[in-house]
């Protein structure tokens, strides 16, 4: 009688282990799929119902700006987050007036770490991306 038992506890032992290593991937899933909650998902230029001027405009963002500056998230990124830049009355980092000439002047001539892009961008195109900045 004893070896039977013996094999029946080794089962018990092998399912128990089973049942933990499956407890433990679910949770190892749940808590990777919580960790990017923060992080919205990007949306087409449809979606947001975004004009030719703002489709511009995220281009340039995308090309310009995204490397630093996430549109919805500032995780893992150097500079502020963009999101609602222009919702607040002051700019997050400097405190100055959220406004388009606030945030050319920052374009144009930088600010900090962030280099100055009056060199590369034209005066349309920073208008363009501020038409874009608008709509996050």
């Amino acid at each position: 009688m004893k070896p039977s038992r013996l094999r029946i506890c080794r089962r018990s032992r092998n399912e128990k282990f089973r049942l933990l290593a499956l407890c433990l991937c679910v949770s190892a899933v749940s808590l990777w799929s919580l960790a990017g909650c923060d992080v919205e998902r990007r949306k087409s230029d449809a979606e947001l119902g975004l004009s030719a001027q703002q489709i511009a405009g995220r281009h340039i963002y995308d090309n310009y700006c995204d490397r630093c500056h996430a549109p919805y998230s500032s995780r893992g990124r150097q500079g502020p987050s963009m999101k609602g830049v222009f919702q607040r009355p002051y700019l997050p980092m400097s405190g100055m007036p959220a406004n388009d000439d606030r945030v050319t002047d920052i374009v144009r001539l930088g600010r900090n770490k962030m280099p100055g892009f009056a060199q590369v961008l034209s005066q349309q195109q920073i208008n363009d991306l501020l038409a874009y900045l608008h709509t996050l």
